[in-house]
């Protein structure tokens, strides 16, 4: 039977808790609750208590109530309530998850979800959930359901939701329940996964690389490098989920450098070095800073070259020194890389409009670029290939495609576990 995971303030909404429960259960479902609040006693029974909790942060409940201090009870909360469900889920007691609240109680309950595996289900119906879900979603499979009202006591209009939302997470669960149940085994349908980054500019190298992948016997997932994108990218390369890596377009750090609306903030390109993954990264649309429409481009870059790439989209071309801090930051991050990494540059342009007579061609910021990269990986294990291509030309794209595979199977002969994973061949 697939079990359901509660987390939630069961003090102050033990009551709407409680009949979710009911409603789970009678839809075939196990349930465990999960208690995260600080206030008082809950006011229905937890299967984890709040104090349970509040070790797993490794705090005491007692100190967070006498501190008085809602904010670093809330973060207490949800460090414990990750914890737990993580373990639970390792146990494999964990089908799906769920939880109910306001601001607060969306924070903690988000950020135990955030903590599990992409795959798992999560559902959280929230007061928030009509806003900017950004803070609560951030980059995983996360599903936000609209409260419409309150949740403060059940009513009428209440009961429907959560009705639809016990009915949609034990679904939910018990289809997880139903493929983990039935999965292979030696795992004989499946391929080893790695991940692609792309932005419109850099498509038909990404088209190649991932052609290439395919026929060599990967299952290559593309995310689209739009802060959000690369995001969700750098969370699967930490999930165990992934063979390698192929960091074609790192335009993100663009944004993150110069302030774009597209940053995946300041983490981008490291959480593949963290896992020990064999990554194979270049410099795809690091010509660009973004922004929205053209009228709401800051004015202090006002005579910065800008291109109007459609009316929701203006890009701002990258000057010599910020792409020297580009090439400081890129090495910096490559060479604390735990396992393989290649760095390949193309030297005619890194995005469709970074080419002869295009838009954004720069020789000067692009060699500004490639400078700093040589001296900063010189003498480090990172590998720098450079090409006389441009980024889109395929024979670059398949050569990135090639390496990457020759690193996994590297990885996979020499027993490595963390680059273990791809085909043999």
């Amino acid at each position: 039977m697939a079990t359901v995971v509660l987390v939630g303030t069961l003090d102050t909404k033990g009551v709407e808790y409680a009949w979710l429960a009911e409603r789970i259960t009678a839809a075939g479902c196990a349930v465990l609750l999960v208690d995260t609040g600080v206030l008082g006693d809950p006011l229905t029974r937890a299967d984890i208590s709040a104090r349970e909790v509040a070790a797993a942060a490794g705090v005491e409940l007692g100190e967070l109530r006498a501190a008085g201090d809602r904010g670093a009870a809330l973060t207490a909360m949800a460090t414990g309530a990750a914890a737990i469900v993580t373990c639970l889920h390792q146990q494999g007691m964990l089908h799906g998850i769920i939880g109910l609240g306001g601001s607060g109680g969306s924070a903690v309950a988000s950020a135990a979800m955030r903590a599990l595996p992409v795959g798992v289900p999560k559902l959280l119906v929230s007061t928030m959930a009509s806003g900017d879900t950004t803070p609560y979603v951030d980059a995983i499979d996360l599903a936000m359901m609209y409260s419409v009202v309150d949740i403060a006591g059940l009513n009428s209009v209440s009961e429907l939701i959560l009705r639809n939302a016990a009915n949609g997470i034990a679904g939910m669960s018990q289809g997880y329940e139903h493929a983990l149940q039935n999965a292979d085994p030696r795992g004989a349908e499946q391929r080893p996964v790695v991940a692609a980054t792309m932005f419109g500019v850099t498509t038909p190298a990404v088209d190649a690389a991932r052609d290439r992948l395919t026929e060599l016997g990967y299952e290559v997932l593309v995310f689209h490098a739009t802060g959000s994108g690369g995001r969700s990218m750098e969370a699967l390369a930490g999930s165990g989920l992934l063979a390698g890596v192929l960091d074609l377009t790192t335009t993100e750090l663009a944004d993150d450098l110069v302030g774009g609306v597209l940053s995946a903030g300041p983490q981008r390109l490291a959480a593949a070095g963290r896992a020990g993954l064999p990554q194979v990264v270049s410099l795809g649309a690091l010509d660009m800073v973004n922004f929205g429409p053209l009228e709401t481009v800051p004015e202090r870059f006002a005579e910065r070259n800008l291109y109007v790439h459609n009316a929701t989209v203006t890009l701002m071309r990258t000057t010599p020194a910020e792409n020297r801090e580009l090439g400081r930051r890129i090495a910096a991050k490559l060479r604390a890389a735990t396992g393989p990494a290649a760095l390949f540059v193309p030297l005619r342009g890194v995005s469709a409009i970074d080419a002869a007579d295009g838009p954004f061609d720069d020789r000067v910021a692009d060699a500004a670029l490639f400078g700093v990269l040589r001296t900063s990986l010189a003498g480090s294990t990172v590998e720098l290939h450079e090409h006389d291509a441009h980024i889109n030309d395929p024979e670059f794209a398949v050569a990135m495609a090639d390496r990457l595979h020759e690193l996994i199977t590297a990885g996979a002969r020499t027993g490595n576990a963390a680059l273990a994973g791809g085909p043999a061949r």
